[in-house]
Formats: structure tokens, sequence, C-alpha cells
């Protein structure tokens, strides 16, 4: 069986097959291979997933398996932000469920969503191992700390007007 490869995806596939050949067909490579894979197409969907089980012979339901059980990999498109919010027992405690639902009202959208235009998908995690910061957000690698609902509105601004910068540098 083939899997069709749009053409504006046979570079990132080209990529993805030069990653599977360094990895090998050796066990606990899946998982590696796959957070390479997200990494160039941003998420796993199923025709990357077909392709993965193609090149490295397993059933699709394997690698379809450990891509919906770990947390980490995600089936659909993400916003080029994706905004964590700790719900551990601290964040929690300290107010992380106002902050949630401030960004969810900032933001128009709940948890697991993406906003229309592709830039915010927000997420509810679990302990990030930051107490001492409570109630903490992350938004891709950066962690923001002590937050309180009043502060999100700013947060939120700094990383669209990032993306703003970046349009008007082009």
């Amino acid at each position: 069986m083939e899997t069709y490869i749009k053409e504006s995806e046979q570079e990132n596939f080209k990529k993805l097959d030069v990653i599977i050949e360094e990895q090998g067909n050796e066990q606990g490579t899946l998982i590696r291979i796959l957070k390479k894979a997200q990494d160039i197409f941003g998420y796993l969907p199923e025709h990357v997933q077909s392709h993965i089980s193609l090149k490295l012979d397993i059933p699709i339901s394997t690698v379809n398996g450990v891509v919906s059980f770990y947390s980490l990999f995600s089936q659909e498109k993400q916003g080029k932000y994706t905004i964590g919010v700790c719900l551990g027992t601290a964040c929690y405690v300290k107010g992380a469920q106002d902050v949630l639902d401030a960004i969810k009202e900032e933001l128009s959208l709940d948890v697991g969503e993406t906003t229309l235009d592709q830039q915010f998908t927000l997420k509810a995690t679990r302990c990030i191992g930051a107490c001492g910061l409570a109630p903490v957000v992350m938004i891709n690698e950066d962690v923001h700390g002590r937050l309180s609902p009043s502060d999100i509105p700013s947060l939120i601004h700094q990383y669209a007007k990032k993306t703003e910068e970046v349009i008007e540098e082009k």
C-alpha cells in the first residue's frame, strides 16, 4: 500500500525518510521517529503515521497506538503557539483554573482547540515541575509563572505581536 504525498509535503517526507533511515528499525526507535516527524510536520496526521508504518514495516495500529497514548503527540494541526496551562496540584491551588478561564475568554476557544488564524492552541497539562512559580503557563518552550487572570491579555498580546513583527519583516 502506498501513501499519497501532497506536492507541498514532499520535502517534509524526504526529511522524514532520512530520519527513519538514520534511526533504523530497532526496538524503541518509533517514539524518537514520531517526535522528529511531529517536529517536521507540526503534528502527526494519519497519512504521516501510515508512511512511518510502511517504512518501518509495522502495523499502523501500533503507530497510532503510540501516538494516541502519549500526550506529547498530536493528531490535530497545532497553532504556531501552544499554550499549556499547568493544572497540577500546586498550580490549581494557586488559581490555574482562573488563568485557564481567562485564556479561554481572551482567545475565544476551549481546551484542545486552535484559533481560526492558527496562532494559538490551548491545552491543559499536568504538573510541569515548576511548582514554585505556580500558577504556570507554558507557551511553546517559554515558562510564565505567578500569573493572574489580569496578566493574560498582555501575555497573549506579546505573542500575537511577535507574529505581526515577523509578517512585517517579510
